[in-house]
């Protein structure tokens, strides 16, 4: 059948403007693309891999920097620093007036930093408080001194013979985050093993282009290729197998004074900070209160779960130099928890001890809820003495230091 010369023509001209409108939509996407790298980088001092940051689940769209003095990394200022992208797609999808949104951050510091180490609060929960459930940080692994946590990864690279600002460091840390992930771009309230797995790469490759600038030696390796998604806490005690193993294997939750759920990690003894929590259950913490709130007069109903708690912390090398005690008020001096030494808070239900792994510090610290300390804290010298023994022996730690008995009194 012939095809008539006006149906030929039609035909062509169709075809041509569809090729044209092709070009036209690939020679967009390619702009977004090489605009959305220009933007990072300018942002993030080359730093950050850009076509990582790009393959992110929210960075779709048109891809900005926020353009302030924070917010912009500039290694000749200083460390720590970070820096903000946003995008159009983030913006569409979480329904913002502007158009778009702050979907990312990249960070960067070095260690020792300028900011102290400080032990959890007696008073600040160590469960989320707007979830259901918390996601305590995991180790990276791989052979990565590193944490994933459920917005971003951080990872730390040794550098004792780099310099910043003039000034010698030990090692330098990098962290590639998600701005407040929602439903959006997240799956059972994590991130997608996608995002994890680029947050992760991000992260590592920011930590190497930093040593480079900084003139250390090493380079981390590439990181995991399947990071899991974190563990939902808090869980029984009885099953704990992790950093609060030590708890289940002593038989302490079976205590009726003691804690009866946990929050932890994978052990991972190059990390920097490794903790433990331990949460009374809603229906134990009940019970203890009906128990003993006629001969303790203060003791305050707990009224939202996780509001009795213990968190254990050990803080190794160089952070463990820099770990200071939480205080009441902004004109009290700092309480400073010593290696080679170990004590008390002199207001707060925070004990501290000390050991030597390898020739370097580590402090151990436990904080115990307040009013839950009314209660239970002459209970919890033999928890602290047990968690500290534990986890020296794992790290072959020496010269360990623990509070005399008579600071865990209840005040």
């Amino acid at each position: 059948m012939q095809v008539p010369e006006r149906a030929r023509k039609f035909v062509n001209v169709l075809l041509s403007l569809v090729a044209v409108a092709g070009i036209g939509w690939s020679g967009l996407e390619i702009w977004q693309v090489l605009y959305g790298r220009y933007q990072i980088n300018e942002a993030c001092a080359g730093l950050v891999p850009a076509g990582r940051v790009l393959a992110l689940s929210p960075a779709g769209g048109s891809i900005s920097h926020r353009v302030a003095a924070e917010g912009t990394i500039e290694l000749n200022a200083g460390l720590p620093q970070d820096c903000e992208i946003f995008s159009t797609e983030a913006g569409e999808k979480y329904g913002t007036d502007s158009g778009e949104r702050w979907f990312f951050t990249g960070a960067v510091g070095v260690v020792p930093g300028d900011k102290a180490v400080i032990a959890d609060d007696p008073i600040s929960s160590i469960l989320d408080s707007y979830a259901d459930h918390t996601y305590l940080a995991q180790p990276l692994g791989g052979g990565i001194t590193g944490l994933v946590t459920d917005t971003g990864v951080t990872v730390q690279l040794l550098c004792p013979e780099g310099k910043s600002d003039g000034e010698s460091i030990k090692a330098l840390w990098a962290r590639a985050s998600l701005m407040d992930p929602g439903p959006p771009f997240t799956e059972n309230g994590q991130l997608t093993a996608h995002d994890r797995s680029v947050l992760a790469e991000t992260a590592v490759l920011t930590a190497n282009n930093l040593a480079d600038r900084l003139g250390c030696a090493d380079r981390l390796p590439d990181p995991p290729e399947d990071i899991p998604a974190l563990t939902e806490g808090p869980t029984s005690a009885s099953h704990a197998d992790g950093t609060c193993a030590w708890y289940r294997k002593a038989g302490f939750p079976r205590q009726e004074l003691l804690a009866d759920q946990v929050l932890e990690s994978r052990v991972d003894d190059t990390l920097w900070d490794e903790s433990c929590g331990l949460v009374v259950s809603d229906t134990r913490a009940r019970d203890l209160w009906y128990a003993h709130h006629d001969d303790l007069k203060d003791l305050d109903e707990p009224t939202r779960a996780g509001d009795w708690f213990v968190s254990f912390h050990t803080y190794s090398g160089e952070d463990a130099k820099y770990v200071e005690l939480t205080v009441d008020g902004n004109d009290e001096l700092p309480e400073p928890a010593e290696p080679g030494k170990a004590g008390r808070s002199r207001d707060e239900s925070i004990w501290w001890a000390s050991s030597v792994c390898d020739g370097q510090p580590q402090i151990h610290t436990m904080t115990i809820a307040h009013p839950y300390d009314k209660l239970t804290t002459p209970a919890y010298e033999k928890v602290f003495r047990a968690y500290v023994t534990d986890i020296a022996k794992r790290r072959g730690c020496t010269d360990t230091k623990f509070p005399a008995s008579s600071t865990f009194r209840a005040d």
